[in-house]
């Protein structure tokens, strides 16, 4: 087993809770984070916004840091990717029961791997490979109108018919479109609960680091867009402005390629997961000697900048949450996940674009896993 494995414990406040709570402060119902009661509710996830990013810009986004406190951060899901963290948004479950435990998970049945955003057909269904109810559904079902806000290019999405399922789709271009068309729900509808997506951060990060001047700009203009819609919403509604995970940079001399030590790889069928966290899927008829055994090589060479385990380990200490059988055969016979900064990539893979992603999460790390949930409206602290 490795050693002091970083999961939050079972009471720790969660990304789980916010959509949940949300719904609930539109009733005046008791709720995880404490919320009062609210006319309407907006949640705004600002993709890749980790808590440490954010606070290292601090003078380039004062209004978010300003209403941020020490008591203001929570953990995303563990693995720390959008796959897992949203769905876990929306449906206030964790991976283990959700069943959307990485980027790219085993589809056992047709012995392939399938990346959880874009890779939906007709052989891995939307509705039933995301197993659980959402926050959405049951909001509609006690009254509550839940309406989502993006890109219009996830309109009908595989990902968004898993995790979106039971809110309207309003699509709107840019960031400040989403913002203007957040104001005009909060003012037309009775008991809104908008949630508001802002991929922008991210796909900067990745193509760019959260470093780099571009990521830069956009928090900026993320920063000035929520301060100027908090002044104009409606009094009595409720904002909240959260992530689903961090970022860390990684330089392409952190790289390290799996392939490169051939006994690391030996019996290995499926390499998946994402960089900063590998799962890795042996052949079926490894037997549990041999598999014992990569396993320990594994840990030779990596713990000392990885955490390593096997599946059984991450499920006993709580990695995905309680684990449904069904989704057990979606989770790597052997899990590794980067401590240091660095990447894991496999050479042998057909698209080797993923290597020019400077951005990265997925990995248990603080920085990672440490998000904002910063409250204004009738939402705010005193």
């Amino acid at each position: 087993m490795p050693a002091m494995l970083p999961v939050p414990t079972d009471d720790a406040p969660r990304l789980t809770d916010v959509l949940g709570s949300s719904a609930a402060s539109l009733g005046g119902g008791a709720n995880a984070f404490g919320l009062p009661a609210a006319s309407g509710v907006v949640v705004v996830l600002v993709d890749g916004l980790g808590a440490a990013n954010l606070q290292a810009r601090a003078g380039h986004a004062r209004f978010l840091t300003g209403r941020m406190a020490k008591r203001d951060v929570i953990r995303t899901v563990l693995p720390s990717t959008t796959a897992a963290a949203l769905a876990s948004l929306t449906t206030g479950r964790l991976p283990g029961e959700h069943g959307l435990v990485g980027y790219r998970s085993l589809d056992a049945a047709n012995d392939r791997l399938v990346n959880q955003l874009s890779g939906w057909d007709a052989a891995m269904v939307p509705e039933t490979w995301q197993r659980c109810e959402t926050v959405f559904e049951r909001a509609a079902a006690a009254g509550i109108d839940p309406i989502v806000i993006g890109a219009a290019r996830y309109t009908d999405s595989g990902f968004t018919r898993a995790v979106l399922r039971g809110a309207e789709y309003r699509a709107a271009a840019s960031i400040a479109d989403r913002f203007s068309a957040a104001l005009e729900l909060l003012a037309s509808r009775t008991a809104p609960l908008v949630y508001l997506y802002v991929p922008e951060l991210d796909q900067a990060a990745h193509a760019h680091g959260w470093e780099s001047d571009r990521w830069l700009g956009l928090l900026e203009q993320v920063d000035a867009e929520v301060a100027d819609f908090e002044r104009r919403m409606p009094r009595g509604a409720g904002l909240l402005v959260t992530a689903d995970h961090g970022v860390v940079d990684v330089p392409s001399h952190r790289h390290v390629f799996i392939d490169a030590k051939a006994d690391l790889v030996e019996g290995v069928r499926h390499v998946g997961g994402e960089p900063r966290f590998l799962s890795l899927y042996l052949e079926p008829g490894l037997g549990a000697e041999d598999r014992g055994a990569l396993l320990a090589r594994w840990r030779a060479a990596e713990e000392h900048r990885a955490w390593v385990m096997s599946r059984d380990e991450a499920i006993d200490v709580g990695v995905y949450g309680a684990v449904a059988d069904e989704v057990r055969p979606r989770i790597g016979d052997i899990l590794v996940a980067a401590r240091a900064g660095i990447a894991y990539y496999d050479r042998r893979e057909p698209n080797r674009q993923a290597e020019l992603m400077i951005g990265q999460h997925g990995s248990l790390t603080d920085d990672e896993t440490r998000v904002p949930l910063i409250r204004g409206g009738v939402f705010r602290r005193d």
